[in-house]
């Protein structure tokens, strides 16, 4: 039996997809999670074979969950399936270790055949993204794209500064270094490319 975890904050997708799943022989779904910091807690208390995960949450993002997983050395796979088709998410998301990339409109037996691959060792990514995925690279690092994502929602410098515990001036330099790299103005625009980009 694949024991999985499946982590999706649009709860109707979260339950549509577990009972899909549900109904294949050798595939449990164990957990499920709205969030990324829930989607953690379950995985270290179920230990599942294979995180099914999408990109945007509440908390964590599903890359980042896949980053932390890969710093901990968990022996589970990881799968994100999401509505994102950007080379950028793709990139990422296989720097973090990611086995299985699929959009959500694929069919959910390529769903099924996909948990299996990556279970078996193998990968299984969509293959229109996979020729783009290896274009442009990303310029930011880490810590800018935390600070350009806060602020494009909203939160001003001494607010990010609160939130990921750095100074005001930290901040500001993350912000200008991002601003800097993507060419833009200020940022809002360099928040607006970094999304189209699939680099947030």
């Amino acid at each position: 039996m694949i024991r999985v975890v499946l982590a999706e904050d649009q709860s109707m997708l979260r339950g549509a997809l577990a009972a899909l799943l549900g109904m294949e022989s050798d595939i449990e779904v164990v957990g499920t999670a709205a969030d990324g910091e829930t989607a953690w807690r379950e995985l270290e208390r179920l230990k599942p074979d294979v995180l099914i995960t999408d990109i945007e949450m509440p908390g964590l993002t599903g890359l980042e969950l896949a980053q932390r997983i890969q710093r901990h050395a968990l022996p589970m796979k990881v799968m994100i399936v999401t509505t994102f088709a950007r080379a950028g998410f793709l990139r990422r998301a296989l720097e973090a270790g990611v086995r299985g990339y699929l959009l959500k409109d694929a069919p959910v037996e390529q769903l099924a055949d996909a948990i299996r691959a990556i279970h078996r060792g193998g990968r299984a990514i969509d293959p229109t993204l996979a020729l783009d995925a290896w274009g442009e690279a990303d310029p930011l690092t880490d810590r800018e794209r935390q600070a350009l994502r806060l602020a494009g929602e909203g939160l001003s410098a001494s607010e990010i500064a609160d939130q990921l515990h750095l100074s005001h001036g930290t901040v500001r330099n993350y912000l200008s270094e991002a601003i800097g790299k993507l060419g833009v103005g200020n940022r809002i625009e360099a928040y607006r490319l970094a999304r189209q980009k699939g680099w947030l």
